[in-house]
């Protein structure tokens, strides 16, 4: 994935340009010990990916990875503050270097925090030998896979975080990778997303998350299932609620209807409890999910922030259960930083997303990726680069942040020599609600192409407020300048196919017209509404407070 921009769409109003194709000790320690043994055998019974049933064994292995990368998460989004103030309690977590094993071209950083959290259901220790010992007879003791893929994503302000999820039976295309173990290089294809981790480990997982999405993995975080009952207990417990009672021999669970406390044995037998419900695999991850929410709201609870002894127990038993990069383990101004910006996040601002799927057409037992909404959930993560700083304007005149995207006039212009990328902005620009009028050409003097993207505009106060609301949403951020360029081969806009767009007869009359000059950095145009198949499969923390399943 070479250019995160899309493909381009022809322009009929440029009939003057060429057609082109877009385009510490302990780390010493470690790398000493032996190398482990690899993986077993990827687990593809057939088995329906919205039904219940299967290996009982193998299906506590997934979810316990699962539960305990999300738990994992909370640690690192909701609890820096406590891992920068009681480093020591963390003194035993595993570490490990990537970098040089990821060959493929990285998509650029951004001022977001991208972390990779991936469950590791490795059989090595004594306490992750006790679940799920009939699948580690199966295998070598110390191996490892994952079935578990979480992108956390925290905003650039660090008020807000997502928490992504990639079903492990979706099919896509795996880059080429280096195999983490014996570094032989292995050819591209196409396969379950989890066999990234199973065959080359950690940096092929992120190559291939950075290809699919086109976002920037900036650390990650493997994390196995031992340390769940340890971090549940150092919580204090985690409420639920049911609507019916549960008494279940397979998950050695009984709870009555309604809300129990759980420990961190009880909630071993709810994360992986089936015959419950309608059984199917849907409605059991979104227990889980509920679950975690719950999880979040009090980790980044006063009564857990506040209580010393509690933040260390809780932060130790997350600790030893992890291994991360090196860059995010032993940057300390990097760790304080977001520690102090964690102590803003609120269980309100976390929120939970699985990537729209379908079932895969030629296989029932896999899915595929919903499209266009999975890419226009990966673009706005992926342009989610900037806190909003609206510029006031004079004479009491509104702010940036109150006009509306419907209120702007825009004229897009192509200073590129790229054939149809006046039309592609407009698209882009038109899907997020602006009033896009026409589409024309300009021609920079010299006639080489615009380097940079502009805004130009007759500065009046409206005006004024108008082109920064404009300039918000386009990446990266257009320079602004007074007074209007001269167009060429203007056109009337007609919004592509498909497309929801305020027409030019619907703005309020004398409403500016702000000119978009497209230069050869243009990116993209921020989502801001996202697909009802996205939203659909969201939840909030804080709406499960009450939720009974």
């Amino acid at each position: 994935m070479s250019d995160y921009r899309g493909v381009p769409v022809v322009d009929p109003v440029q009939d003057r340009r060429t057609a082109v194709t877009q385009p510490g000790s302990r780390m010493a320690r470690r790398q000493a010990a032996a190398a482990p043994p690899p993986p077993p055998p990827d687990d593809r019974p057939a088995r329906g990916h919205r039904s219940g049933g299967g290996n009982g064994e193998k299906t506590k292995m997934r979810v316990l990875a699962w539960v305990s990368v999300g738990l994992t998460g909370v640690m690192v989004a909701g609890t820096l503050t406590a891992y920068a103030a009681f480093r020591d309690s963390l003194g035993n977590i595993n570490q490990k270097s990537v970098k040089e094993d990821i060959i493929n071209p990285r998509p650029p950083a951004t001022g977001a925090l991208n972390v990779l959290l991936v469950g590791s259901d490795t059989r090595a220790g004594a306490g992750n030998a006790k679940y799920g010992q009939a699948l580690a007879r199966q295998a070598d003791a110390g191996g490892k896979r994952t079935d578990t893929i979480i992108l956390m994503h925290i905003s650039p302000n660090r008020d807000k975080a997502q928490l992504i999820s990639f079903p492990r039976d979706s099919l896509v295309q795996i880059p080429k990778c280096k195999n983490e173990t014996t570094k032989q290089e292995m050819p591209a294809r196409r396969d379950m997303i989890n066999s990234a981790y199973n065959s080359g480990g950690i940096a092929c997982t992120i190559s291939t998350i950075e290809t699919l999405t086109g976002i920037r993995i900036n650390h990650f975080v493997e994390v196995n299932f031992s340390g769940f009952k340890n971090i549940v207990d150092a919580l204090g417990g985690i409420e639920i609620c049911l609507k019916t009672a549960v008494n279940d021999k397979a998950s050695k669970l009984v709870l009555p209807a309604g809300k129990s406390r759980l420990d961190g044995e009880k909630a071993l037998g709810y994360v992986r409890l089936r015959h419950y419900g309608d059984g199917s695999d849907i409605q059991r991850i979104k227990r889980q999910q509920i679950f975690l929410s719950k999880v979040v709201a009090k980790a980044t609870s006063s009564e857990l922030l506040t209580d010393v002894g509690r933040l260390r127990e809780f932060v130790a038993a997350a600790g030893k259960s992890v291994t991360m990069d090196p860059e995010l383990a032993n940057d300390t101004e990097e760790l304080i930083n977001i520690a102090m910006s964690a102590k803003e996040m609120t269980a309100n601002g976390v929120k939970f997303i699985t990537v729209p799927w379908g079932p895969a057409p030629d296989d029932p037992n896999r899915v595929v990726w919903k499209e266009p909404d999975a890419t226009e959930l990966f673009k706005a993560i992926r342009t989610d680069t900037e806190v909003a700083t609206p510029e006031p304007t004079a004479n009491n005149q509104p702010k940036a942040a109150a006009v509306k995207p419907q209120q702007v006039r825009v004229q897009v212009l192509n200073g590129t020599k790229t054939f149809g990328k006046a039309r592609e902005v407009a698209d882009q620009l038109a899907k997020e609600g602006y009033n896009v009028v026409s589409l024309g050409n300009y021609a920079p003097p010299g006639g080489a192409s615009l380097a940079k993207s502009e805004i130009h505009y007759t500065k009046t106060d409206t005006a004024t407020a108008h082109a920064v609301k404009l300039g918000g949403a386009v990446l990266p951020k257009p320079q602004a300048a007074s007074g209007k360029v001269r167009a060429t081969n203007v056109q009337p806009y007609t919004p592509a196919a498909g497309t929801t767009a305020t027409t030019a007869g619907a703005a309020v009359k004398g409403t500016p017209v702000i000119q978009l000059v497209v230069g050869e950095d243009f990116d993209s145009v921020k989502v801001t509404e996202l697909p009802d198949s996205v939203k659909n499969n969201s939840i909030t923390a804080s709406e499960q407070k009450n939720v009974c399943t």
